[in-house]
């Protein structure tokens, strides 16, 4: 198995890849998405800017790493079209989008297309595009991005959040959205 270390925190990755010693076989592509599609995900969108051009796109790997320090991560495929500008840029935002944002997902989640067309946005002082109507959101440093298969894994050290509503959040599950309120508790 061939791996890099480095201590963790200061910017450097710990990363492992698969080699051919690693067993008989890999899970094949199409079962682990189908297995990936049972589990439900929130919905966020990253934006940012790039050379003063607002970029952003729709996420649903994004999960909490520590409250201390406040580190988030998220993935993203090296083939997206935001990744040539995320893998430069210093500072984000992440959106956590609101069941009532369907069609903001899906507009983030579509290539070849200006996401920022429609409006719906503003910027912050400090540069970075915030999604109007998001009940939530952090804007944060960028303190790592590690190469993994096809994808990068970017880890966030969280700078300012805010929280201006209790909205149903959206979720992601077996290629549909859902809302997740009183009447799914269980």
């Amino acid at each position: 198995m061939s791996s890099t270390q480095a201590t963790p925190g200061h910017g450097d990755a710990v990363t492992s890849s698969p080699s051919p010693d690693d067993g008989p076989s890999l899970v094949g592509p199409d079962t682990f998405k189908a297995v990936f599609r049972q589990h439900p995900a929130g919905v966020a969108v990253v934006t940012f800017s790039d050379a003063g051009r607002p970029v952003g796109f729709t996420a649903t790997s994004v999960i909490s790493v520590s409250a201390d320090p406040p580190l988030l991560t998220f993935s993203i495929d090296s083939g997206s079209s935001s990744w040539p500008a995320l893998a430069h840029t210093d500072t984000l935002v992440v959106n956590f989008l609101s069941a009532a944002q369907v069609e903001v997902s899906a507009r983030f989640a579509t290539r070849d297309i200006d996401r920022f067309a429609d409006g719906g946005w503003t910027l912050l002082p400090t540069g970075e595009p915030v999604l109007d109507g998001s009940p939530s959101w952090v804007r944060g440093r960028v303190v790592q991005r590690t190469a993994i298969g096809r994808s990068f894994l970017v880890s966030v050290l969280a700078l300012e959040a805010a929280q201006s509503s209790s909205a149903a959040p959206l979720v992601y599950h077996d290629r549909t959205y859902h809302a997740v309120g009183e009447h799914t508790v269980l």
